[in-house]
């Protein structure tokens, strides 16, 4: 049994499932009686195998008839039955092959073409998911000699006529099938009546009649007629209808009755046959229960008379025939229950004037309650018009207006005592389009507006809806709804429709519709609009007391049929030269009824619209002055409220001239103690929109009512309001004021509510004044600055957030009213718990070293606690901003410095510190400072540009260049040949080129040619500086010998005894000569 229910699990994993078949019944029990539930019956469901058999071939004549037998394994629940070929495709039927009921599949006449050897059955066991196949069945179909056409006979069902029996609210089923050839059709009747057309399909080509919902009326004989052209057959198929039991009115209600009540338990059911009805009480027979006077059972009915305390059960109800049974548990409770009402209390119903109001007043109570309906005073009961009271209790008005509205008084009463409730009835006014979208012809590409005012009851939210041809407006930025209006702009073809504006309120809604037409931009003008002329002829006749008839002659519409006509009148004699709508009428009318008001001298006049627009005003009527009378309504927006305290200022909506029906307008004002008083004071007053009543008691509750009056009567009854006289200050202070620290910085605060007598006004709600002593840390100065939270509505506890922990408070807690606050409570005192610290004040370095620098703090202006220590966290940082390791400093509460030892020489370091106190660590403060560097370091790094050795080397290289560049100057002018130069000009080495005389260069060498040196020069170590410095290219032809060439373009060789000792010395000698090249080498080498 599932814990807390009445279900039964039943877990069959480990068991077979057959052995859980059978019957089940619940009951339930407890002190009240017991109830049974219906039978339920579980069985297994089975799908069994097809027997293995061998199907032999069929073998049959063209045209004969033929049946396929299926024949599948019973199961549970029955399989479902369809053919198939071995490709899994149903096999094709027609109304010459079709599956009959049982799944066997009939032929009426075989053809050459139904040969085949897939005949398959297969049945679909559905519980089980399962699918199980016949063998497959063989056709073959022979085409020896022709067979003669037939008349039809049937081959399901046999005979001439047959029966069925189906239960009532089943489905009945019913089929012929025919063979014959040609192939017959089926055709179906009822001999006794026709068929159920609702309720009749035929299925299988029209060989299965199938009838849902049977009932009694469906019994009969049926006839199915298979006819071919050579004749017909028919069967009659007679249908009984039985019934398993079934509820004629429900079955048994469960019964409340007071004690000595009488009351009735009814089983009331039929079915076919009549069935057997039988009584139980607690699940046992009713002959077998205890004897009880008070109870007598005749057949179908339990009959209590006088019944007593403590005979409460449940009763069982069981009808049964052959098909079926019926159970019902009913609960008879003998209760004694004063009576209470079950609608929710101050429930306020809305309902739209000239609409049904339904209030309602669901009761429970034992006895029955009895329910008295009551408005506003409890004058008289409601119970006759506009009134209909309902059994259930409901009070309905069946046309409610305005005048319905207000508070009404639910009373149930029984022999134990009342209840009361009340509910209030508003009544809205309706929601009207007073100016409906007119029908408008635009031309493509112009815009168009379509206007919809709405007039709605003020104290309901309307909604304005367009829709184009009932759907949603399309989503285009041309389409602009506003509050009143549809604007369609740089209109195109395809804004033609019908647009209807929908104004929704919760309770009601208005639509109108009106057509728009696009025509061409520049349309043919072969027809001129216009707006119409303005009407002629007006005449007043029929005069009555309220009301006149109205004629006229309408304008030349100028080809724009008039589509109504507004009429307007001027009232001289309170709004001279003021024109006002009064109605509309139809563009096919010149004649309108008109209502008119008392005490008004009537101008009336007529203008036309049509398409274009409105006409001008026609010529005004004569005048039409109407007698005065009594008012026809009363003031609205009656209020009554205080200016001071012991006063009741009464205002009220004036009515207009035109409402005042007469000269002499006044008002009656009246009012009465609510609940206090009986009889009503009233004064009268001039026209004037509110009345002053003093010496009042302070802020008590009256009914007001204002009465309209002039020289000819009076208004109607006036409906009652409500107000209150004034307020004063509230006169005690909250008691029993208690606070609850949550943590270091939230508190709750609770109090009683003040007694509303007290209160003396309109409860507004509590202000909560709170302010911080002082801080509970003797370094910390006081604080005063009050704070106030104020708490909205009747409250009796709040929340004060924001608090500073470990701090002393105050409070105390004030009603207020509309007129002010009360006075204080007693202040109390509050202490708040430590928190964590806020960030020490200032963290400054001092006395940074090679290693060593001091950090001096100071402690958290906002220690909220007692501080327990310091921690400091610091961590190298390199030149990319990379943090290094952290390292992890605790220092004592009273330490306001710290020198930390072995630190890195010029390393930037970032330093953390936080307070902390028994709460916790608080943020932390960050610094930063770089050690000092090492002087040997220092004077390594010195800038080499501002050492003297540097500067005179500079110095000399300048001077050795001057020097050569003059030499190579003179050189340069020098005139005549040497004996060398006439062996160079006759004997030209061509590796060599002539030089250029304005540079001492070489004029056409380059290096790109084959990157070799000049011959007999020599290649400076750095490989990048050629021999382009001498003045003259000189070549030794002496012995055979190369010559050689010194750094700065000296010849070597020609003056010299050629030896090898000589060309060696000299060739050291020259690679060691100053050069500026080599010199600016070196330079670069150094630096």
């Amino acid at each position: 049994m599932r814990p807390r229910s009445g279900t039964l699990v039943v877990d069959i994993s480990g068991e077979k499932a057959e052995h859980y078949e059978g019957v089940y019944q619940c009951t339930a029990r407890n002190e009240h009686g017991t109830a049974v539930s219906n039978n339920i019956v579980i069985r297994q469901s089975r799908s069994p195998l097809w027997s293995k058999e061998r199907n032999e071939p069929i073998v049959v004549q063209e045209g004969v008839s033929l049946v396929l037998q299926c024949r599948p394994p019973a199961g549970l629940p029955p399989p479902i039955i369809f053919w198939m070929d071995n490709n899994f495709q149903r096999l094709p039927q027609s109304n010459r092959v079709s599956q009959a009921l049982n799944g066997d599949l009939y032929f009426s006449n075989v053809l050459k073409e139904d040969s085949r050897n897939d005949y398959i059955c297969y049945a679909r066991f559905p519980h089980t998911q399962t699918i199980q196949q016949k063998q497959p069945i063989t056709v073959r179909v022979l085409n020896q000699a022709p067979v003669d056409e037939r008349k039809p006979s049937f081959l399901i069902p046999s005979g001439p006529s047959s029966s069925k029996m189906v239960l009532r609210g089943q489905v009945l089923e019913m089929e012929c099938i025919a063979e014959g050839l040609p192939t017959p059709d089926i055709s179906w009747t009822k001999v006794s009546g026709e068929l159920p057309a609702k309720r009749t399909s035929f299925l299988h080509y029209h060989k299965t009649l199938r009838i849902v919902n049977v009932s009694e009326s469906d019994s009969g004989d049926y006839r199915c007629t298979a006819g071919n052209r050579l004749g017909s057959v028919h069967h009659t198929i007679r249908v009984a209808v039985k019934a398993a039991p079934y509820w004629i009115s429900g079955p048994p209600k469960n019964l409340v009755l007071a004690p000595r009540e009488t009351g009735l338990l009814i089983c009331r059911a039929s079915g076919t046959p009549k069935p057997t009805i039988t009584w139980a009480m607690n699940g046992i027979p009713i002959e077998n229960s205890p004897k009880d006077l008070s109870r007598k059972v005749e057949d179908d009915t339990v009959m209590f008379t006088d019944v007593q305390s403590g005979s409460s059960a449940v009763y069982q109800c069981n009808v049964s025939n052959e098909y079926g049974y019926l159970l019902s548990n009913a609960f008879v409770n003998v209760l004694s229950e004063p009576p209470r009402v079950l609608t929710p209390a101050n429930k306020v119903y809305q309902v739209i004037r000239n609409h049904q109001a339904l209030i309602d007043c669901s009761s429970f109570g034992s006895p029955i309650p009895k329910i008295t309906w009551f408005k506003d005073s409890r004058s008289s009961t409601l119970d006759g018009d506009p009134y209909i009271l309902h059994d259930n209790g409901t009070l309905e008005v069946h046309v409610a207006q305005a005048r319905n509205s207000g508070k009404y008084i639910c009373v149930a009463r029984n022999t134990l005592g009342i209840y009361e409730n009340h509910v209030y009835l508003e009544v809205k006014e309706p929601t009207r389009i007073l100016k409906q979208p007119e029908y408008k012809v635009v031309q493509r590409g112009r815009s168009v507006e379509f206007e919809c005012k709405v007039k709605h009851d003020p104290s309901l939210i309307p909604t304005m809806t367009w829709l184009k041809d009932n759907g949603e407006l399309p989503d285009d930025e041309r389409f602009i709804v506003d509050s009143d209006s549809l604007t369609i702009a740089d209109v195109v073809e395809s804004d033609e429709g019908v647009y209807t504006c929908i104004m929704n309120t919760t309770l009601d809604h208005d639509s109108a519709s009106a057509e728009l037409t696009v025509v061409e931009a520049t349309p043919t003008p072969a027809v001129a609009y216009d707006r119409p002329d303005a009407p002629t002829d007006l005449e007043l006749t029929d005069q009555r007391e309220k009301s006149v008839q109205l004629t006229w002659t309408p304008g030349d519409e100028h080809n724009s049929p008039i589509q109504k006509f507004l009429i307007q009148y001027e009232d001289s004699l309170h709004h001279r030269g003021h024109w006002h709508n009064l109605t509309e009428v139809p563009g096919t009318k010149t004649t309108a009824r008109l209502k008119l008001s008392p005490y008004v001298h009537y101008t009336f006049r007529v203008l036309a619209l049509n398409a274009v627009g409105l006409s001008h005003p026609s010529f005004p009527s004569r005048m039409y002055k109407t007698n005065p009378s009594g008012p026809d309504e009363n003031p609205t927006g009656v209020e009554g409220f205080g200016t001071e305290h012991d006063n009741l200022v009464i205002t009220w909506k004036p009515l207009s001239g035109l409402q005042s029906n007469g000269p002499g307008l006044q008002y009656k004002v009246m009012w009465r103690q609510k609940e206090v008083e009986k009889d009503w004071t009233s004064v009268t007053v001039a026209n004037v929109s509110k009345f002053v009543v003093s010496g009042t008691p302070t802020f008590v509750p009256y009914e007001l009512r204002v009465q309209a009056v002039n020289e000819y009567g009076v208004g109607p009854e006036p409906a009652i309001a409500h107000g209150h006289s004034g307020e004063d200050l509230p006169v005690a202070a909250p008691d029993n004021v208690q606070v609850l620290v949550l943590n270091s910085s939230l508190a709750e605060v609770h109090w009683d509510p003040v007694p509303p007598k007290a209160i003396r006004g309109r409860l507004k709600g509590y202000k909560v004044y709170y302010w911080r002593e002082r801080s509970l840390h003797k370094h910390n100065p006081h604080h005063v600055e009050k704070q106030i939270l104020t708490f909205s509505g009747n409250h009796s506890h709040g929340m004060l957030p924001g608090l500073h922990p470990f701090s002393l408070y105050s409070f105390n807690i004030r009603v207020y009213n509309g007129k002010g606050e009360g006075p204080a409570s007693p202040s109390q005192q509050f202490e708040t718990p430590e928190g964590v610290p806020g960030i020490p004040s200032s963290l400054t370095v001092t006395n940074p070293n090679l290693d060593s620098l001091t950090l001096e703090w100071a402690p958290p202006h906002d220690r909220n606690g007692r501080l327990t220590g310091y921690t400091l966290k610091y961590q190298p940082v390199n030149n990319s901003n990379e943090l290094g390791p952290v390292k992890e400093v605790a220092l004592p509460a009273n330490e306001t410095s710290v020198t930390l030892l072995n630190l890195k020489y010029s390393t930037r370091y970032k330093f953390y510190l936080n307070a902390k106190t028994v709460r916790g660590a608080g943020p932390a403060i960050s610094q930063e400072a770089v050690t000092i560097m090492d002087e040997a370091v220092a004077s390594r790094q010195v800038d080499i540009a501002t050492q003297g050795w540097f500067i005179g080397l500079m110095c000399a290289i300048a001077l050795l260049i001057l020097i050569l560049l003059i030499i190579c100057f003179i050189q340069r002018n020098k005139g005549g040949k040497y004996p060398v130069k006439e062996k160079e000009d006759a004997h030209t080495d061509p590796e060599f080129q002539p030089m250029k005389d304005d540079d001492c260069t070489f004029g056409e060498y380059s290096d790109n040619e084959d990157h070799k040196p000049l011959k007999g020069s020599r290649t400076p170590s750095n490989g990048t500086v050629k021999r382009d410095d001498s003045d003259d290219s000189l070549v030794d032809y002496g012995e055979g010998g190369d010559g050689q060439f010194n750094e700065d373009g000296s010849f070597i060789g020609q003056y010299s005894g050629k030896s090898a000792s000589r060309e060696t010395a000299e060739g050291h000698e020259s690679s060691e000569a100053p050069s500026p090249i080599n010199a600016m080498n070196s330079l670069n080498s150094f630096v």
